[in-house]
C-alpha cells in the first residue's frame, strides 16, 4: 500500500494519502491488485471431444449409450515424491488452545511414488507405493485392480488417465488392452487434470494423511496410506460431480469468445 500511496502523491493525484486509506479504497472497489487468477487456453485441438468423453463416463454413458451394470469407470494417476520426513525432535501433540508442534528440521527418509485408482461410482480405492513411477509400476496397479472382482469378469472397465509417461499414447493403449482385453483406456486432454476425479482423492490424502509430514520411516508412510484407503472406503460416497458436458460446451464457447476479443484488440493496437 505504501508504494501505491507514494505513486499517487508523486503523480499529483492527491497532496497526501495514508496507507490505510489506500487499502480501504482498494478493498471497497472492484479492482483488487493483490489478487490474481491463472488461466490457460487448451492447446489440445481435440480438447472438447476428449473432455466430453470423460464427463459422459461420470454420468455412466459411453458413445451415446448408457453403461451396463457390469461396466465400471476407474480414475487413475500417480502422486510422486511422497517423502518420509524424520523430524529432529519428536512432535508435540496438540492441547486445548494450542496447536500441534512439529520440529522444522528433518532428515529425509526416502520417498514413494503413490499410484492409485478410484472406482468413481463405487468410491473404492486401490493404491500401491512404488520406488518410482514408470510403465511397469503402473501396469502392476492395473493388474492389482483387474485381478479382483467385479473387474475381472466385467464387460468393460474404462480407465481414465492423463498423458503421463507411464501410460501415454497408442503404445500404452496396446499394452493395456493386450494384457487386459476388458480395459478401455481413456486419455484426457492436455492440461485437464481437474477432470480426473483421482485428483480429488489425492487432495484429501495430502490434507488428512501427509500433513504434517512426520514419519519414523518410509514403511510407515506406506502403512498409513494403505490404512487410509480402507478408512476412506468405509465412510466415503462417490464424489458429487456436477460439471457436465453442457457446462463444458458453455465454457469452450466463452473461451473462444475471449480469444476472438483478444485477437481483435491486438489488431486494433
Amino acid at each position: 500500500m505504501a508504494d501505491v500511496a507514494r505513486h499517487a502523491e508523486r503523480s499529483g493525484l492527491v497532496a497526501s494519502i495514508s496507507n490505510s486509506t489506500v487499502w480501504r479504497w482498494l478493498h471497497e472497489d472492484a479492482i483488487r491488485p493483490w489478487q490474481h487468477r491463472c488461466w490457460i487456453f487448451p492447446r489440445d485441438p481435440q480438447f472438447q471431444a476428449k473432455a466430453g468423453r470423460i464427463l459422459d463416463l461420470y454420468e455412466r454413458c459411453w458413445q451415446g449409450q448408457p453403461l451396463r451394470e457390469d461396466e465400471f469407470v476407474i480414475s487413475t494417476d500417480e502422486k510422486t515424491s511422497i517423502q518420509a520426513r524424520l523430524r529432529i525432535h519428536p512432535s508435540l501433540p496438540g492441547a486445548p488452545g494450542e496447536s500441534m508442534r512439529v520440529e522444522h528440521e528433518y532428515v529425509r527418509g526416502g520417498a514413494w511414488a503413490y499410484l492409485a485408482a478410484l472406482d468413481v461410482h463405487r468410491a473404492k480405492v486401490f493404491g500401491r507405493c512404488e520406488a518410482t513411477t514408470g510403465i511397469a509400476p503402473f501396469e502392476r496397479l492395473v493388474d492389482q485392480v483387474m485381478s479382483q472382482p467385479p473387474y475381472n469378469t466385467a464387460h468393460r472397465v474404462f480407465w481414465i488417465m492423463d498423458n503421463g509417461s507411464s501410460h501415454r499414447g497408442e503404445a500404452s493403449v496396446q499394452r493395456l488392452t493386450q494384457a487386459h482385453p476388458r480395459v478401455v483406456p481413456v486419455h484426457g486432454p492436455v492440461h485437464a487434470s481437474w477432470l480426473n476425479q483421482i485428483e480429488i482423492y489425492f487432495s484429501i490424502v495430502q490434507r488428512k494423511v501427509l500433513t504434517p509430514n512426520d514419519f519414523p520411516c518410509l514403511e510407515a508412510v506406506a502403512e498409513r496410506l494403505a490404512d487410509f484407503e480402507r478408512y476412506f472406503e468405509s465412510i466415503a460416497h462417490p464424489f458429487e460431480w456436477k460439471f457436465t458436458r453442457a457446462d463444458l460446451n458453455a465454457l469452450i464457447a466463452r473461451m473462444r469468445n475471449r480469444w476472438a476479443q483478444s485477437q481483435h484488440l491486438k489488431l486494433a493496437a
